[in-house]
């Protein structure tokens, strides 16, 4: 199948049960947020979640989940190569480049646009 099909897809299943995860249940945002990361941790740790990129592409790497599993894949990489202090060297390297953008792309969208209070 197409991956592009696949992507779309596979990446609006997850948006889909997302939506319907909040519609149907008490939860907040932020619950589902941790939720989706725990979820992507867990498929990374049961090597789950590699072979749904190989599937999907976009559809997977895009969504929250995929922050869980730059952050298992970062552990598990550098625990490795350097044993028990990977455990929080592996986090540090592999989460710091998103954090990183997110900053810097917010400070520049409210320097560019100068929101209200």
């Amino acid at each position: 199948m197409d991956l592009y099909l696949m992507s779309f897809l596979v990446g609006g299943l997850i948006c889909g049960l997302s939506q319907l995860f909040l519609d149907y249940t008490n939860y907040t945002p932020a619950h589902l947020l941790v939720i989706m990361v725990v979820v992507g941790a867990i498929l990374t740790g049961l090597g789950i979640y590699d072979y749904l990129i190989d599937i999907a592409g976009a559809g997977v790497t895009v969504p929250v989940m995929n922050f869980g599993y730059i952050l298992t894949k970062g552990v598990l990489t550098e625990t490795q190569k350097g044993g028990f202090l990977g455990l929080f060297a592996g986090v540090l390297e592999a989460g710091s480049i998103g954090v990183s953008a997110s900053i810097i792309i917010g400070f520049l969208m409210a320097a560019i646009f100068r929101p209200k209070e």
